[in-house]
């Protein structure tokens, strides 16, 4: 009976119920209640002697005597986290006696895989540019020879760029691989390796093909073999670093 007479309201029209007590809606609010302050949470107190990796990077580097030392050092330096999903630490490849020394940027999946700098398809390309010009990382003769590293050991996920921090961590190790190896001139393959060791914000392709000074020798920046697939026309500005590379040596004891 009280559901049909409500229906019979709702079909009349009917759409707001009478309250039993009258309701004054010109009657002011009463104030909300003033919220009670919650206290903070006590901040966690400073770490004292929280380990710096660059600093830790700088202590570990200076104290390999040789090659091997060094790539020990980077093996168990624990503060960068891609050693953990990555396969093979990759330090280097080609004579460490050869005259020129290239770097480059990070190690890639074939890389990776293999635990040497540039063997995948960029890697082709930098043998085919070198070879051009009578050079290449196994040649029986040092001045025709190649050392080959990176500025990070250890492959980024899907290939990403470096991360300052990343950068900042691995630089003593590369200069100190710089010093130990000892070449009479440094190649810098790409926009990061440049950016990182000469410590500047210019673009590659400002600053490709001039001669700059790292670790007390003449460092030249290239353009990488990875941005050389992707922009063919560029390979006539490599060409034209190859030859300029070739000249120095001539004039270098």
């Amino acid at each position: 009976m009280a559901r049909a007479c409500l229906e019979w309201q709702v079909e009349m029209g009917v759409d707001e119920a009478i309250c039993d007590v009258p309701v004054n809606r010109y009657a002011l609010q009463p104030a909300p209640p003033k919220p009670v302050p919650i206290p903070a949470a006590p901040s966690a107190p400073a770490i004292v002697g929280a380990p710096d990796p660059v600093s830790e990077a700088h202590v570990a580097a200076a104290s390999a005597t040789d090659l091997a030392a060094l790539e020990a050092a980077l093996a168990a330096y624990p503060h960068c986290d891609l050693r953990l999903g990555a396969r093979n630490l990759v330090f280097s490849d080609g004579r460490p006696e050869a005259r020129v020394m290239i770097i480059g940027e990070a190690p890639g999946r074939e890389e990776d895989l293999q635990g040497k700098p540039f063997v995948g398809e960029a890697g082709q390309l930098l043998d085919r540019m070198f070879a051009a010009i009578t050079m290449q990382r196994d040649h029986p003769n040092p001045g025709r020879a190649l050392y080959i590293t990176n500025i990070l050991p250890w492959r980024p996920p899907q290939n990403r760029d470096p991360s300052a921090e990343e950068r900042a961590m691995f630089r003593p190790f590369v200069l100190r691989h710089i010093e130990l190896a000892d070449p009479d001139l440094v190649v810098l393959m790409g926009r990061i390796s440049s950016a990182t060791l000469l410590e500047t914000s210019e673009g590659i392709t400002r600053i490709r093909g001039k001669w700059h000074e790292l670790a007390g020798r003449p460092a030249l920046p290239m353009l990488h073999p990875a941005y050389l697939l992707r922009n063919p026309a560029a390979k006539r500005e490599a060409w034209a670093d190859l030859l300029e590379l070739q000249a120095k040596l001539r004039t270098l004891p």
